[in-house]
């Protein structure tokens, strides 16, 4: 027996510019069914836990507090601590529209196999935020999200599971918990996904599920964040080795870096152009892919190769 419809679990880590408000909004959910609030605070310095335990809130709200272990680590105890039948995720920077939790409730119910459905939301960027091609570009057909590439909303595939903005069964996430090997916030979700949908889940996308996204980016930071999600790939794959050609792996490791000065010059002019009103997405997929390359390359040394010499000495073969 649950005691709320929904339990929205917040991880959460020095985003006291913009978590208030996400809170605020949860607050002014109109026709939601019943749900409460579980936020993570994953070791900020800001105050946050401070804030958060001090506030009084209108709605039920569980306040979880944790060194800082990531986003995985903290959803999976917002999980475990949840009361609602079905758990959506936010993040901690994606505010949502007035009628966002009672339009996944909507979505979620009126499948015959709601039992076994995730419904993905809308995260689109928050109206606060100078939009550019570059930011429209990695929102709808880039590496940040990629809502413009769906092409059945009744199925969508795995890798469209983004928990900025996603419900599901809270039974689901209990029997298969977000794994905690990956070292960065990237593909954690996706790897989740993955099991999850082997295992029956059906994924499908609700575009007026709508949240704000808060999180100015510009090039030169999604190029960190590409290394990030490069590393991160490696231990996708030592886990799912028949993933290797969709994340650019094979039993060899990755592929070789593009010729160097050749991103030196495609970063500078990338750089430049981000603020113009020019797309150039050929630009853009080059400079981003080599820095998820780079990425690949220092996983598979530090997780591929102990693992592979690891295997190579079998008990009985240490030699003498």
């Amino acid at each position: 027996m649950t005691d709320f419809s929904y339990s929205v679990v917040i991880p959460t880590y020095n985003r006291m510019d913009v978590l208030p408000e996400v809170l605020a909004a949860l607050e002014r959910q109109e026709g939601a069914p019943s749900f409460e609030v579980v936020v993570i605070d994953d070791g900020s310095t800001d105050g946050t836990a401070r804030w958060l335990r001090s506030r009084g809130f209108q709605v039920p709200v569980e306040v979880l507090s944790q060194t800082n272990q990531g986003p995985a680590a903290a959803r999976n105890w917002g999980v475990r601590t949840a009361r609602g039948g079905r758990v959506a995720f936010l993040g901690d920077d994606t505010v949502p529209s007035r009628g966002w939790l009672a339009t996944h409730d909507r979505a979620g119910r009126s499948r015959p196999d709601a039992d076994k459905v995730a419904v993905l939301g809308y995260t689109g960027w928050h109206p606060r935020l100078r939009l550019n091609p570059f930011l429209e570009y990695i929102n709808e057909y880039g590496l940040q999200f990629g809502y413009a590439l769906i092409d059945e909303p009744e199925n969508v595939p795995f890798n469209f599971f983004y928990t900025s903005n996603v419900s599901l069964p809270r039974d689901l996430l209990l029997t298969e918990p977000f794994d905690l090997d990956f070292p960065y916030p990237a593909w954690e979700d996706i790897e989740l996904s993955y099991r999850l949908v082997r295992g029956g889940m059906r994924l499908v996308y609700e575009a007026r599920a709508t949240v704000a996204h808060d999180h100015p980016t510009r090039i030169g930071r999604f190029m960190s964040r590409q290394e990030k999600a490069g590393y991160s790939a490696v231990v996708f794959y030592l886990l799912h080795e028949e993933l290797g050609s969709f994340l650019g792996l094979g039993p060899d490791g990755p592929p070789p870096l593009p010729d160097r000065w050749r991103q030196l010059k495609d970063e500078c002019v990338a750089r430049t152009l981000q603020y113009f009103p020019v797309r150039t997405p050929r630009l853009w997929e080059n400079v981003l892919r080599y820095h998820y390359i780079r990425g690949l390359h220092r996983g598979w040394r530090d997780r591929a190769g102990p693992r592979k010499e690891k295997q190579d000495v079998e008990p009985g073969n240490e030699g003498t």
